[in-house]
């Protein structure tokens, strides 16, 4: 269920001086441009490409947690009927990373294996049945090692290392230390100190499409990839590392994408295992995970350790912050340096605060790599906040929405962290939820288990910096007119069904006058589109929106130029809108007249040549006053409130969401439908990482619930009504005022239904909430400590 409502804010101020909204697209409540060939089935997904001669591949996975390889023999694997070829990891021994300042991860396992699953032979066979006979014919000698399954194990200093070739004493991959402002000063001047300790599950993105990957190696000696990934650009680099060739003889296609939510981030065995054997075998080859290996791949979020103190006058304001977290990173780097970061630098956000301290260390364990998640490594130490601002809210005797409010950051301003601050729409989004919810009437007067909860959070607009060291646009895209009229918009993009193709295309028919439906958006192919490095960190509307801006305004001047010139009138007084370019306010006769779109084009074309464009973005150079400024900064940060409404059942401690209402500052709505559908899926993502989702090991490392069928996430029935309002707050940096939707409305849901089931079992404020996911037997093991203190 949806509500809508428009509550402006600061600065009504365009991206790009002169780019006002007149043509009429933006705001709209409409169907996506990529939208029917979803819902028909016409879209091409990776595992549905076939050529001829193709193989397809699978892996040998490994059976221990942490062992050294001693032999495979593939004898009776090879003389299988229908084998073709297979893989070993001594034959792609580069090491590559995610982030190229760590890289510690081979393609297949090579001299030892660090968790159970761990791919360390490929076979190629005529069919997927051939190929799996193949696997299990395969006989692979290992050495057990001690394995490291938990955070305690990896802190200690004799426990096995995990990566010896990284010459290191310890299991920690990245230990990161931050202070601003005088800690010790601000607790001295504190009425109140509260301290508390909190863990966060670990959880991974079950998103409906499988990773799937393509390659032909051709004759010329090139190569062709087609993969379900959403980095086309960084999985394009890592590849020709791995096979050590040039980049620009690697194509790199990419095909509608069934969801990634940051699961398909990383360059993964499939491309560079499809891509080597297709070398190798000079034929195609097809790789498919199936859904069990698939949560091997993970990359999901951190399991989180985290204590916090914070320190508050009488009057709610927060005087200093002292945090820590240990995060439990599994087997390879991943993200893992960007997570180290962001585990504290968000915490400054959207809170008044001068003094402030983080220590977070990213460590090595021997299950599954974990990595970027959507809300990637602000979401657990969110919760924290949000739990520790309840707390501390309920001992000062200020309402939840109340204290927020006074903290709360006003718009143009800095963190003490050197976080620029631009548009600024928390205090609309709190008083929004507070009011639609019916907060201040209803809360507290619930029946017993029935239980209100508030949580707030913000996010970035896309990190400022870029993986690898260059002074490159982050975003680029060309424009092309036909003198038919066709437009064609090329990007590098990667739409993973969030509805940035549709972005770019409404943004481009916004600036020409004509329908979004009219433009072609071709995007995430190496060899035709320009470079875009991706979709993660909620960059692509405020990033390659603003890249599509600057493209579109050469073709755009030129058709107002030849239209004044054949109109008589000045270019200012023309509009493009509805197809056609005339006067802005049309009087009568001649006063009226106006040219179509083509005859524009066609006299555009006659005068100027060839309509073609291109435009790039860069992002502003801030956050500057500190060191190690390159993660965390960001060109605008989104704000989202919410108030979960759940109830309890007291005899049994099964929760149910009942309700949420969600508030969300995103700039500019591009897209109405689209910012409602991405904020109503952080909600239901939120909903079950709170309730239900947690990867789960055995003593061995085993994964415990490797399917959909064991891990649990909401269907239907168990996702609440969603009520989402949009704030809109026009940030004069973003595309037509846009900023993120696509994440941020997730960090705020787990902490609000938290601490609606605190309210619902009516906890003191001394009574630590279990940590989530809330299953049943945890909570009535609450509800049964509270009755026997009572």
């Amino acid at each position: 269920m949806t509500e809508t409502s428009l509550l402006p804010g600061p600065n009504p101020v365009p991206a790009l001086a002169g780019a006002t909204a007149t043509g009429g697209v933006l705001g709209r409540s409409e169907a996506k441009v990529d939208g029917l060939g979803r819902i028909t089935g016409r879209a091409v997904f990776a595992a549905d490409l076939r050529l001829p001669r193709m193989v397809v591949a699978r892996f040998v996975r490994s059976p221990h947690a942490h062992a050294r390889i001693l032999g495979i023999d593939l004898e009776a694997a090879l003389a299988l009927p229908g084998v073709v070829g297979s893989l070993v990891g001594e034959e792609l021994p580069q090491r590559y990373g995610a982030i190229p300042v760590v890289r510690d991860e081979t393609a297949l396992a090579l001299h030892k294996v660090r968790y159970i699953g761990e791919p360390v032979v490929c076979i190629a066979a005529v069919d997927e049945e051939t190929a799996f006979r193949a696997c299990q014919l395969v006989k692979v000698r290992y050495e057990p090692l001690g394995a490291v399954l938990d955070i305690e194990t990896a802190l200690n200093r004799d426990a096995p290392l995990i990566h010896e070739e990284a010459r290191k004493a310890s299991n920690t991959l990245r230990r990161v230390t931050q202070k601003f402002g005088d800690i010790d000063a601000g607790f001295a001047e504190a009425d109140l100190v509260v301290e508390g300790e909190y863990q966060y599950p670990g959880s991974t993105h079950v998103p409906l499409e499988a990773h799937a990957a393509l390659a032909d190696f051709g004759p010329d000696g090139k190569l062709t990839l087609w993969s379900s990934t959403q980095n086309p650009h960084y999985v394009h680099r890592d590849l020709a590392r791995v096979l050590e060739m040039r980049e620009r003889d690697i194509r790199l296609i990419k095909p509608a994408v069934g969801a990634g939510y940051g699961g398909k981030c990383d360059p993964f065995c499939t491309e560079l295992c499809a891509s080597a054997l297709s070398r190798k075998l000079r034929r195609p080859v097809r790789i498919e995970l199936t859904r069990e290996e698939v949560f091997y791949a993970h990359r999901g979020r951190h399991p989180v350790k985290m204590w916090l103190k914070m320190g508050l006058k009488k009057d709610g304001s927060i005087t200093a912050i002292d945090f820590k977290a240990w995060a439990d990173g599994g087997a390879y780097a991943s993200y893992g340096v960007v997570t180290s970061y962001y585990l504290g630098v968000f915490m400054t956000l959207p809170y008044r605060l001068e003094n402030y301290r983080f220590e977070s260390h990213r460590l090595y364990t021997n299950k599954p790599p974990c990595g970027p998640k959507r809300g990637h490594g602000a979401i657990q130490p969110r919760y924290a906040l949000e739990a520790h601002m309840d707390r501390a809210a309920e001992r000062l005797g200020i309402d939840p929405a109340e204290l927020r409010l006074r903290n709360c950051m006003d718009p143009d301003s800095e963190t003490c962290n050197g976080l620029r601050v631009t548009s600024m729409g928390m205090r609309q989004c709190i008083d929004a939820v507070v009011e639609a919810s019916g907060w201040r009437e209803r809360r507290g007067k619930l029946p017993p288990g029935v239980g209100l909860g508030l949580a707030a959070s913000a996010y970035m607009c896309g990190a400022l910096h870029p993986v690898y060291a260059n002074e490159l646009p982050q975003s680029s895209v060309q424009i092309k007119v036909d003198r038919s009229g066709d437009v064609m918009l090329l990007s590098g993009t990667a739409d993973i069904g969030q509805g940035s193709s549709h972005m770019l295309a409404a943004l481009c028919a916004e600036r020409l006058g004509i329908e979004p439906h009219e433009v072609r958006v071709i995007e995430g192919d190496t060899s035709l589109t320009p470079v875009d490095l991706g979709s993660y960190s909620s960059r692509v509307t405020f990033m390659a929106g603003n890249a599509c801006l600057a493209a579109v305004e050469p073709v755009r001047q030129k058709l107002l130029a030849v239209a004044a010139e054949a109109l008589g009138r000045p270019a200012a007084d023309l509009t493009l809108r509805g197809g056609r370019i005339g006067p802005t306010e049309p009087g009568e006769g001649p006063e009226a007249r106006s040219l179509s779109f083509v005859e524009a084009v066609w006299l555009a074309e006659e005068k100027f040549g060839p309509l073609v464009s291109a435009g790039g973005y860069k992002p502003p150079r801030i956050g500057n006053r500190f060191r190690r400024e390159s993660v965390g900064p960001s060109p605008a940060y989104s704000f989202t409130a919410q108030v979960a409404e759940v109830e309890v059942d007291l005899e049994t401690g099964v929760p149910r969401v009942t309700r949420i209402w969600v508030a969300h500052d995103c700039g500019r709505a591009i897209n109405r439908t689209i910012v409602e559908g991405q904020i109503e899926g952080c909600v239901y993502m939120g909903v079950g990482e709170a309730l239900y989702e947690e990867q789960s090991y055995s003593p061995q490392g085993l994964h415990r619930t490797p399917s959909i069928l064991e891990y649990k996430i909401p269907t239907v029935y168990e996702t609440p009504e969603i009520y989402t309002t949009i704030i809109e707050t026009h940030d004069a940096g973003g595309p037509f005022g846009a900023k993120e939707a696509g994440e941020g409305p997730q960090l705020s849901t787990a902490p609000a239904i938290a601490a609606a089931v605190r309210d619902a079992l009516r906890l003191p404020t001394e009574a630590k909430l279990p940590d989530p996911p809330f299953h049943p037997e945890r909570l009535l093991r609450e509800i049964e400590r509270s009755r026997r203190s009572n």
